[in-house]
């Protein structure tokens, strides 16, 4: 399908070293886009903007995907398992592994920081 887009100046010239990942590009886009407008922690984004906010450790602590992501993740998991991911969703996976592992790490921290301050 071949689709117009008027795009001021400033976003083409961010877009003509990407011209070959376009179609990849938008449909990450649309991904954050829905996840941002979903209750909880269901887009990357949110997450990203959650511990980039410095939530004190209990709050880390707390984090916990929603239910969307939860099944978004549990959908994958099973594809994977099954007839196996195509290129695109691959990526979306390697992503949201990266976002735990992040996670982890900052809850790990997080703990380790509430023992010291129980200490």
């Amino acid at each position: 399908m071949q689709v117009t887009f008027e795009l001021p100046d400033e976003v083409v010239t961010q877009l003509q070293p990407f011209e070959d990942q376009l179609p990849q590009i938008i449909a990450l886009g649309l991904r954050e886009f829905n996840a941002i407008t979903q209750d909880g922690f269901s887009g990357m984004a949110e997450v990203w903007e959650f511990l980039a906010s410095l939530p004190n450790p209990e709050a880390i602590i707390a984090l916990r995907p929603s239910e969307a992501l939860q099944t978004q993740l549990s959908t994958l998991l099973e594809k994977n398992q099954t007839v196996g991911l195509t290129p695109t969703e691959e990526q979306l996976w390697q992503h949201y592994q990266y976002l735990e592992h992040i996670v982890r790490m900052a809850k790990a921290r997080a703990f380790l920081k509430l023992k010291d301050a129980h200490a």
